[in-house]
């Protein structure tokens, strides 16, 4: 998008009202850079207005002495010891391109989920309880009260359903609850929302680690759902039960998200159902597709960013051309040549108004000679060159302006690409991290330069605005060198194929435009 701002009428416009302006003014990308900021900051330092109910704490941190069994599905396998679930491993990812060893969550110590239920009437299953093994379900009796645990799986969802039989006389109460428990270990990442994510009274909020670490987050909802995300997973369960109470915070050294619903009466000689619902998989559209016909608001749980309206449709494209084409890195060519030719005519504009401003610079330089002292007659003269051509200082922006929202749209949706972890192209064998021998963010760096040197086919000479500008600029390809080494390497495809692109669009559009 840089090089559009080298010799673009708006900075034209820019270099004459510095130079009849003896007090700098924040330009409009200044402000609009400065807005962004503002509006990340406050996003980031001021927490979601929630209502802070009083909560059980029901978590039962320490080890259990009950053997475990592990269940294995299409998609995953897991471990189950008592009333808890833990070892989820993913049998569709790796854990890298080069490892065969399979994405696993809530692996090792203090890292579990946990369903179960209490009760002031009828002593309930604990984490020590034995349960008895019948026909794949889990058994166990007290006081004439018969509790009955079924185990199944839908995809990524596992669906825990408790019976409980009241073969007593009197009516019993019980309170369904659900944990997750994860170690300190955090998954952070710069641009994709992490830690606790909260669906409550139709609303998603999110709460980072860092904010886990100073305080603790609960709600007070109809339905919802709670649970922890990293940048390409997530584990969040949901009780279908209504006027819940949810909380997520740092417990000791462990990070808790848990969920109590309204207890439920059971009748004399009846029973009663109550199923709590786990998601434990990617962050993708296509598994959170299912999981939403258990889990409330899990579907808006991907992070799309600021620039969702772009993202979406973009990581759409990408995999539709990936099940076309069968490869990321072509995938990627093919949708870079689609963007850069449906902004084709804004691109045209921007060049044939370049050309328009270079040819216009003698009668421009005569015009702020011949008015240097009169500022008002200035600014009319200047109008009116602008008029007789027919063309504006801003417009050699505007293909600067339509990338912004596109670059920024397709690094998040690199970024929460299952897929593009392990994707490979050529000498790269994960497009979703840095190139490991940085040699396509030097070509990158190469084709911007190149793309600048053709597009700046006069020099500015002297102290004023457009000297300095130019002075800046030549430095840009460097500096855009440095920071995308460790940018994604899909993202660095797609700006070298861009930056190839416009090389050649430009040549067209000089040959083609008189």
């Amino acid at each position: 998008m840089v090089q559009y701002m080298n010799n673009s009428g708006f900075n034209q416009w820019n270099a004459m009202r510095e130079k009849n302006n003896t007090k700098p003014r924040a330009g409009f990308f200044t402000w609009l850079f400065m807005f962004l900021i503002a509006w990340w900051l406050i996003g980031l330092f001021v927490p979601s207005k929630q209502e802070q109910p009083k909560t059980t704490d029901i978590a039962q941190i320490e080890k259990t002495n009950v053997k475990s069994e592990t269940r294995v599905a299409d998609n995953v396998s897991f471990d189950v010891q008592g009333l808890r679930i833990s070892k989820i491993d993913l049998l569709q990812h790796k854990q890298s391109a080069k490892s065969e060893e399979k994405v696993s969550l809530l692996n090792g110590e203090n890292n579990f989920i946990e369903i179960g239920l209490i009760s002031p009437d009828v002593k309930t299953p604990n984490i020590n309880t034995h349960w008895e093994h019948k026909s794949n379900l889990l058994h166990w009796n007290s006081e004439n009260v018969h509790f009955v645990r079924d185990i199944n799986v839908n995809e990524y969802v596992i669906t825990i359903t408790d019976t409980i039989k009241n073969n007593s006389g009197k009516e019993i109460s019980i309170t369904p609850y659900a944990n997750i428990v994860r170690n300190g270990v955090e998954d952070k990442s710069s641009v994709v929302e992490t830690g606790g994510v909260v669906y409550a009274n139709k609303d998603l909020d999110y709460t980072n680690w860092n904010q886990l670490n100073k305080k603790s987050f609960a709600y007070s909802t109809v339905r919802g759902s709670i649970g922890f995300a990293d940048q390409y997973w997530e584990t969040i369960l949901s009780i279908d039960a209504n006027d819940q109470t949810m909380s997520v915070k740092k417990n000791g050294e462990n990070y808790l998200a848990q969920t109590n619903a309204a207890p439920v009466k059971v009748a004399p000689k009846s029973e009663t159902k109550i199923n709590t619902y786990i998601f434990a998989g990617p962050r993708s559209s296509d598994a959170l597709k299912n999981a939403k016909n258990f889990i409330p608001g899990i579907e808006e749980t991907i992070d799309y960013g600021w620039f969702w309206f772009f993202a979406q449709p973009m990581l759409w494209m990408l995999n539709w051309l990936f099940a076309l084409v069968g490869n990321y890195g072509i995938a990627i060519i093919l949708m870079t040549l689609t963007v850069r030719v449906l902004i084709w005519p804004l691109t045209r504009k921007s060049y044939v108004s370049t050309m328009m401003m270079q040819k216009m610079q003698p009668e421009m330089q005569r015009v702020q000679k011949l008015y240097a002292n009169d500022k008002a007659r200035l600014q009319m003269e200047m109008m009116k060159i602008y008029q007789t051509h027919k063309t504006s200082p801003m417009s050699g922006c505007l293909p600067m302006l339509i990338q912004i929202p596109i670059f920024f749209a397709l690094y998040k949706a690199l970024l929460i690409s299952v897929p593009m972890r392990s994707a490979h192209f050529l000498w790269i064998s994960d497009l979703a991290v840095m190139d490991p021998y940085f040699l396509l963010p030097i070509v990158m760096g190469l084709t911007m330069w190149l793309q600048q040197y053709l597009q700046t086919p006069t020099k500015a000479t002297g102290n004023d605005a457009m000297a300095s500008t130019q002075r800046v600029m030549k430095w840009l390809p460097i500096l855009f060198t440095v920071m995308f080494a460790w940018m994604p390497a899909g993202l660095v495809l797609y700006w070298t194929v861009s930056n190839l692109f416009g090389i050649l669009q430009m040549y067209i559009i000089k040959k083609t435009t008189k």
